[in-house]
């Protein structure tokens, strides 16, 4: 089974370090899968993955759209307030970070550093080969409660996602904001307000 960082890595060979190499990925498989009362009974959190196993490109793609991608022409796989679509959400793994822009089901290259470190206080997360990082943009959404409740609604897809396809996976707040926001290259109005571990 290839995994989707061996893609990343042939695509970064004939970039330079400082160019942002974007990783094309398989579309979203949409349909079967878990009932939705099977996987809700399954939901848990786990605080144990191992460091080499990872998610397939299949499953990296079929992850991140029903986490935040679009089900329809202009709308999101889960709700924001007024459908302002401010949340974004960065990959980040061992090879560096990649902003998952959904619209064109593709990652872009952010940094190829190791910023696991910034993403996690705990020692489990920043060995874990996946993590997840929810980003709010105060431009699109000013009212923190609202962009509190839309990242939830991030957080509860990978939750059930992962339950349906026997993938752990855990919500963090313990991380350092600030460094991992300049990291991504976040804008001032952004901040990560969720980071997600997801693993085997």
């Amino acid at each position: 089974m290839r995994h989707f960082i061996i893609a990343s890595m042939l695509t970064m060979m004939s970039f330079s370090n400082c160019v942002a190499a974007d990783i094309a990925l398989p579309p979203p498989q949409k349909t079967g899968g878990m009932p939705l009362m099977e996987a809700l009974s399954k939901r848990k959190s786990t605080r144990e993955f191992s460091s080499d196993k990872r998610l397939s490109e299949q499953q990296l793609a079929d992850l991140l759209w029903a986490a935040c991608g679009f089900n329809r022409e202009d709308k999101l796989t889960i709700p924001t307030a007024l459908n302002k679509q401010e949340i974004t959400v960065y990959v980040i793994t061992p090879e560096g970070a990649w902003l998952y822009v959904a619209k064109e089901n593709k990652l872009t290259q952010v940094t190829d550093k190791d910023i696991r470190d910034y993403a996690a206080a705990q020692d489990y997360a920043k060995k874990a080969p996946l993590n997840i990082a929810i980003v709010s943009d105060k431009e699109l959404m000013a009212h923190d409660i609202f962009a509190g409740t839309d990242a939830g609604a991030v957080m509860q897809n990978i939750y059930l996602w992962c339950a349906a396809n026997e993938v752990g996976t855990v919500t963090r707040g313990s991380f350092d904001g600030e460094s991992l926001a300049k990291a991504l290259g976040l804008k001032e109005s952004q901040r990560v307000i969720l980071v997600q571990t997801v693993g085997y």
